[in-house]
């Protein structure tokens, strides 16, 4: 029997922090839980931190890529975090790309890559600084290199 993986609330995010290599069963589990969550919280964020996460195989690839579209569905961006390079290479020799997956290297830099998309999302505060000052810092245009000339972050590329 699988086991549940917990998704937490951070004010308007959902956490989900991958633990164990996941079986099929448990990744299902997962994208039918956190669509609830969503629903039932309203967050506008989901962060899948997959840090311990060391093998992935192509249906849980895809899976990914599932999640962020139901999410998206339901009005909350979704960021993958933590990914290792040993699991980055193995979804690039698979042929999957996690299109329309947002990638973080951090948790934090996550968590930013949400703010500034909910800022970007919201009429009239798009170009405010994050807590650290390392968005729209210097006075600039307020884009960092993730981002594409639409302002849009890059949702394939991973944020440094």
């Amino acid at each position: 029997m699988s086991e549940r993986v917990p998704v937490l609330r951070i004010g308007q995010v959902l956490l989900v922090s991958i633990q164990t290599d996941l079986d099929d069963q448990a990744v299902m589990l997962l994208q039918d839980d956190l669509a609830a969550k969503v629903v039932e919280t309203g967050a506008h964020g989901v962060v899948i931190d997959i840090t311990a996460v060391e093998i992935v195989d192509s249906f849980v690839g895809r899976m990914l890529s599932t999640i962020a579209s139901i999410s998206r569905m339901l009005d909350a961006e979704t960021v993958v975090v933590g990914m290792r390079p040993a699991v980055a290479i193995t979804l690039v020799e698979l042929g999957l790309s996690l299109g329309g997956v947002t990638t973080a290297l951090t948790l934090d830099k996550g968590l930013r890559a949400l703010e500034r998309s909910r800022a970007r999302s919201l009429p009239g505060v798009a170009g405010e600084s994050d807590a650290d000052g390392g968005y729209g810092s210097g006075g600039g245009s307020g884009r960092d290199a993730a981002e594409s000339d639409d302002g849009v972050a890059d949702p394939d590329q991973i944020l440094r």
